[in-house]
């Protein structure tokens, strides 16, 4: 599927790692697109041949300005002729478009379409604009045009009802997409959305109940109706609900998703482990659902340490992620049972795998250095630093570190570089001072190693 809601997180994701890239073109791939646009033109002037293909020159060095220059010198020598004159006026569009004139680039847009009504690149690039634009309502009429060429465009103009707030057409797609194309997790949640803003759960409600009794094949809508009673606080029918969806289909996985924790509210642990076990292999369940499960596992497994060989299992089904998220999750579990080093293997896989959670970086720094592991921290903390180089907590340790293994020149570096970026954190503040005081004692230097221990003592802490 390749609607514009799809793939815009991705889009903008690609602008934000390439941006300076986004629209060069290589002199090879300049020729192709200039004999491509060649081949669309009828009988044109050396004049504005020149001015058009430098125009595409300059666009694809990013000079959008230059290139509008180009294009209105283009569209002056075309002597009125009406098929190159929507050629650059299309140009003119995506120009203007890139510099984020969007209301001009709508106008050449618009003039496009007024020769040619039925092309589908204007329409597309239009589109856009009024997307950028907010202008939902204008979408609207074109998003329906463009779905008699492209069925995908069904699922923009859900969003576009959404955004304009026509909900009731916005469900009634949803109902219609569903049927056509099978359930997708995005629908369902845009869909759960409606009914939280609309505050009509009862209607809702209904409306699920109606369905289930015309089908209750349908999974899926067992699983709204078991959110919306949720979300009631209607446990109790939510919890019936999930059973006669088990009952009906029993080879269902998402069910368990939710029957865990009914399992678990009513004492039925086995039932309960059961489900999670379920969930935690099932194929259809994305991995961000079963890190909440395994959250919620990690917390009954706790107040139930008899089941903690279970927990070693489920760890089995997690070996493969990807996700420092697991990881943590198992390293806290660990360390708050004094597994120190069971809970350091966890938490330096999860690190490894994920450089950008500094709650983790940190955590795994602290238990390496509570378990001598100096050389590891230090490795980790440089490596930290570079990703969170304003981080005073990462200096610290990285000082700490360095002092227990004798490097107090190194230990002071980091330790004063440390002390740029300290915020309204008196203990911090000490420990610097202290772990300062260290390094300057081991380097035989006492009349500095005796000012920070008098910083230090100035530091009042509240109990």
């Amino acid at each position: 599927m390749t609607t514009k809601f799809k793939f815009l997180k991705i889009l903008i994701l690609g602008i934000l790692l390439s941006a300076p890239a986004i629209y060069a073109q290589d002199e090879k791939d300049l020729e192709n697109d200039s004999a491509t646009v060649n081949e669309d033109l009828g009988t044109v002037t050396d004049s504005f041949q020149e001015n058009f293909f430098e125009a595409l020159k300059q666009k694809g060095i990013e000079n959008y300005e230059l290139a509008l220059d180009a294009l209105t010198l283009a569209k002056r020598a075309a002597n009125g002729d009406v098929e190159n004159i929507a050629v650059v006026d299309f140009e003119r569009g995506k120009n203007l478009a890139a510099l984020k004139r969007y209301e001009e680039a709508e106008l050449s847009f618009q003039d496009v379409l007024k020769t040619q009504p039925a092309n589908l690149d204007v329409q597309v690039a239009l589109y856009d604009v009024y997307f950028e634009m907010r202008d939902y309502d204008k979408a609207i009429p074109l998003v329906k045009n463009l779905i008699k060429q492209d069925e995908d465009y069904k699922e923009d103009l859900v969003n576009l009802y959404n955004r304009t707030k026509q909900y009731d057409l916005a469900l009634t797609l949803l109902d219609e997409l569903d049927e056509t194309w099978g359930e997708s997790v995005y629908r369902n949640a845009l869909r759960r959305n409606i009914y939280k803003v609309t505050g009509n759960t009862e209607g809702a409600i209904t409306n699920l109940e109606e369905k289930i009794d015309k089908n209750p094949e349908k999974e899926q809508d067992y699983l709204n109706l078991i959110f919306l009673y949720s979300e009631q606080g209607d446990t109790e029918k939510a919890f019936t609900t999930a059973k006669e969806l088990l009952k009906n289909q029993p080879k269902s996985e998402l069910v368990h998703f939710a029957l865990y924790k009914f399992y678990l509210e009513e004492g039925n642990t086995e039932a309960a482990l059961n489900s999670m076990n379920i969930v935690f292999d099932a194929t259809e369940i994305p991995k961000e659902s079963k890190y909440k499960v395994l959250a919620d596992f990690i917390n009954f497994v706790n107040e139930n340490p008899q089941y903690e060989t279970n927990l070693e299992k489920v760890v089995t089904s997690f070996t493969d992620d990807n996700s420092g998220q697991v990881y943590e999750s198992l390293g806290q579990y660990y360390a708050s049972k004094g597994k120190k080093e069971v809970a350091l293997s966890f938490y330096e896989k999860g690190a490894a795998l994920d450089t950008d959670n500094y709650s983790l970086l940190k955590n795994t720094l602290l238990l390496q250095i509570d378990l001598q592991k100096y050389d590891e921290a230090i490795t980790l903390s440089e490596e930290a630093l570079g990703t969170f180089p304003a981080q005073a907590m990462l200096y610290l340790l990285n000082g700490v570190a360095n002092n227990r293994l004798g490097n107090s020149d190194t230990a002071i570096e980091s330790l004063e570089s440390g002390l740029d970026f300290l915020l309204d954190d008196p203990r911090v503040e000490r420990d610097f001072y202290d772990q300062l005081r260290i390094a300057y004692e081991a380097k035989g230097e006492p009349n500095k190693a005796a000012s920070f221990k008098v910083k230090a003592a100035q530091i009042k802490l509240d109990n």
